[in-house]
């Protein structure tokens, strides 16, 4: 529009029922723009959610372990160790050791190099086994970066969304549970007597 003096901008905003907004206070002269200031606190507003919705935040989980554990209970961990790869954060292994178990630090490096080894495909290793007094401490770092972790997470919630909309009042469960049934159907075999 250019150069108005005030009381015109006042009476175009009034006559365009529209508010009068100074964008930029220290230039000479002022620039004010007519818009609808509710709707645009509103769509900022919208916007700063959306970024922080995007945004990642670095987070460190831990783990751990002794270096006498049982097979069983490192599949535990290593599963623990592998869903935190695949949210995207970073995953501190803490091996403990216990009496005579510090005299042996080589039982705890084998399995943390181990441990690396199980999850090379989702996770690097981002600090190398060091011996920090009764403990020794391993940093593995995700090799998707937490965004990506997080917008993959959101389009699988969606599809399971969509698959439950496109199969109303059928869950995953029921699904199973219906191959189940077809096989109770099918004639069981007699059994052998001794």
């Amino acid at each position: 529009m250019g150069i108005v003096p005030l009381a015109k901008a006042l009476e175009l905003a009034q006559e365009y029922d529209l508010d009068l907004v100074e964008v930029a206070a220290n230039a000479r002269p002022p620039v004010c723009k007519l818009m609808d200031y509710g709707k645009f606190k509103y769509e900022s507003a919208m916007k700063a959610r959306e970024a922080r919705k995007n945004q990642a935040h670095t987070v460190i989980k831990e783990m751990k372990l002794r270096p006498k554990i049982d097979p069983h209970d490192y599949d535990t961990k290593k599963g623990h160790v592998v869903r935190f790869l695949k949210q995207g954060d970073k995953v501190k292994i803490t091996i403990m050791f216990r009496g005579r178990e510090q005299s042996r630090p080589e039982l705890g490096y084998r399995l943390l190099q181990r441990l690396a080894e199980d999850v090379q495909d989702l996770g690097f290793v981002e600090s190398n086994p060091k011996q920090d007094g009764r403990n020794m401490i391993m940093v593995l770092g995700p090799h998707k970066k937490k965004t990506e972790a997080m917008a993959e997470a959101r389009q699988a919630q969606e599809a399971r969304k969509a698959d439950a909309k496109a199969n109303p009042g059928k869950s995953q469960n029921a699904a199973e549970s219906d191959h189940d049934v077809d096989d109770a159907e099918a004639p069981a075999e007699a059994p052998a007597e001794a």
